[in-house]
């Protein structure tokens, strides 16, 4: 891993969409995690205003042109099935 990498929010949404989204970026090999995982589901309103999409998943910057496009593909995808 580069020493000048930072972590970068790619997705914010609820703790399962939150939890969706990382198991994408892990099947594509991207590295992740959750950010506020158990605030966000307990007292989200703490970590987000009006408690909206308070879970956040976080790649390193070496990866987040690849994660941003898993994303895209996840939203994509779920706007069709609402369809």
């Amino acid at each position: 891993m580069n020493d000048s990498a930072t972590p970068v929010e790619v997705f914010a949404g609820t703790s399962w969409e939150a939890a969706l989204v990382k198991s994408l970026l892990e099947n594509a090999e991207i590295e992740t995690f959750l950010k506020d995982e158990i605030r966000g589901t307990l007292i989200p309103w703490h970590v987000s205003p009006g408690g909206a999409n308070p879970v956040k998943v976080v790649v390193s910057s070496e990866h987040v042109e690849r994660a941003l496009q898993v994303v895209h593909e996840f939203e994509v995808n779920r706007k069709n099935d609402d369809a």
